[in-house]
């Protein structure tokens, strides 16, 4: 049995299909076909009905699948403790970023220490920070960015950032003169808001239940320049961190936020309890050192 036998038959399982399976693998679908084929004879049993629209897992093929994802992660962690005895001159990581936050600094700092590593490649998926934190359990993402509080008894993380936000509005709406306002001022207000992908969603209409209002969201959006176009277009206002207020290019104005204010924190994540390689170690390391100046240690 070779090990792509199983990664195959990992990955239709997974599509359900052996046309999208083989695309997603760059092979063709003969070949894929043909692998589950001897698969299925060296084990003696069949691994899918293939009489229904979709492929379905025999009951062998279930069993099968379960042990198949543990040799497979297996084999994926010798070849991660192989990486780390070259010494990190091979590896790959995986970070979530939210579109939420101003990158440049992040950026610049993956930039620095791609000069000292220049063959340590790296793979930027940007999501909410639901999403990310959902990706690392899952394996898809070896680290990210999220918004704190996160699962303490899930994850480990570093804090680096922490601002309030202010309510953003365009210049001609009665807020914009004002240099703060109390959360509650806003019952009446159409709110424009990240979509429920972001923690800062929760943070928002918590902090606004919290307030004794309901807020009345017109529109959500995963994309902070789409929001500044909408509130410049007064179909609402909106609540940012002071970050990203800065990033719209819109004439806006941006209102300090008390009773209550809200801030959110930044933080770099990983998961508890699993390998990390050598080449992610380095990098949070890295990452660490350069964002976390004048903050506490990783908890």
């Amino acid at each position: 049995m070779d090990i792509r036998h199983l990664k195959y038959f990992i990955e239709v399982s997974n599509f359900k299909s052996f046309t999208r399976a083989a695309d997603h693998l760059f092979v063709t679908q003969p070949t894929i076909s043909k692998m589950i084929k001897n698969l299925e004879a060296e084990l003696g049993v069949e691994l899918f009905e293939r009489s229904r629209k979709q492929l379905v897992l025999t009951d062998a093929g279930r069993v099968i699948l379960d042990q198949a994802q543990t040799i497979d992660k297996a084999f994926n962690n010798l070849q991660m403790e192989l990486d780390d005895l070259l010494g990190l001159q091979r590896g790959h990581i995986r970070i979530g970023l939210p579109p939420i936050m101003d990158a440049d600094h992040f950026i610049k700092i993956l930039g620095e220490f791609h000069q000292l590593y220049p063959n340590i490649t790296f793979q930027l998926l940007e999501n909410g920070a639901k999403k990310i934190e959902e990706d690392i359990l899952q394996e898809n993402l070896d680290v990210g960015i999220t918004v704190l509080p996160t699962e303490e008894e899930e994850f480990h993380y570093f804090s680096f950032m922490n601002e309030e936000l202010g309510v953003v509005v365009p210049p001609t709406h009665p807020l914009a003169a004002r240099k703060q306002i109390k959360l509650e001022e806003l019952t009446e207000e159409q709110l424009i808001l990240f979509n429920k992908d972001f923690a800062l969603n929760d943070r928002i209409t918590g902090a606004c239940k919290e307030a004794g209002f309901q807020p009345k969201v017109v529109a959500e959006s995963s994309q902070w320049d789409f929001i500044g176009k909408m509130i410049a277009s007064n179909l609402g206002i909106s609540i940012l961190p002071y970050s990203v207020s800065k990033l719209l290019k819109e004439d806006v104005q941006t209102v300090k936020v008390v009773k209550p204010i809200i801030e959110w924190d930044l933080a770099v994540i990983w998961r508890k309890n699993h390998y990390l390689s050598y080449a992610t170690k380095e990098w949070l390391t890295f990452v660490q050192d350069r964002l976390t100046i004048g903050k506490a240690g990783p908890k």
